[in-house]
């Protein structure tokens, strides 16, 4: 199975996406995986879709989690993910 790929959506200045930048960093720095970040300010899909629901974490392009980031709940997504039943 390919390496789960995480992405955080946020915007400069959000006080919730630099939270949920160090949980995420924390969680795939465990994992061996790299973050992706992408500012919805630079993006009109994502700003018009996210605007008020960030940060956002997706796991392969698939929300994983809107506003607050669990540590436990994003390891077992990804452990989910990495070993399916």
């Amino acid at each position: 199975m390919p390496t789960p790929r995480l992405t955080l959506l946020g915007k400069p200045g959000c006080h919730l996406c630099d939270d949920a930048r160090a949980i995420v960093l924390e969680v795939a720095g465990e994992r061996g995986l790299a973050l992706e970040e992408r500012n919805i300010l630079d993006d009109e899909t994502l700003l018009d879709r996210y605007a008020e629901e960030i940060p956002v974490v997706l796991i392969d392009d698939r929300v994983h989690t809107i506003w607050r980031v669990d540590a436990d709940r994003l390891r077992r997504a990804l452990d989910e993910r990495q070993n399916p039943a």
